[in-house]
């Protein structure tokens, strides 16, 4: 490597540049007879169901059903086998 050539593992400025500290706040949804560009209608959660407070329960269900499945095509797979 010759002496002219910058080190390739020198920390550069590349990058994003840092966030400000004020924290973003949500707009507020409007309709459409006074949506604007910078405000536009609707809502990303129309009519939102509420959030369920034990998601690990169907991760579960999920899981067991899985195994349930493959025994079930195991079986099914000896059996044509025989």
């Amino acid at each position: 490597m010759s002496e002219d050539a910058p080190d390739p593992f020198a920390p550069t400025e590349a990058g994003p540049a840092p966030e400000s500290a004020t924290p973003v706040e949500p707009s507020p949804t409007v309709g459409a007879a006074e949506a604007t560009f910078s405000q536009p209608a609707g809502s990303a959660l129309l009519d939102a169901q509420p959030v369920d407070p034990h998601p690990e329960k169907l991760v579960g269900a999920a899981f067991a059903g899985g195994l349930v499945a493959a025994v079930f095509l195991k079986g099914l797979a000896k059996r044509r086998h025989r």
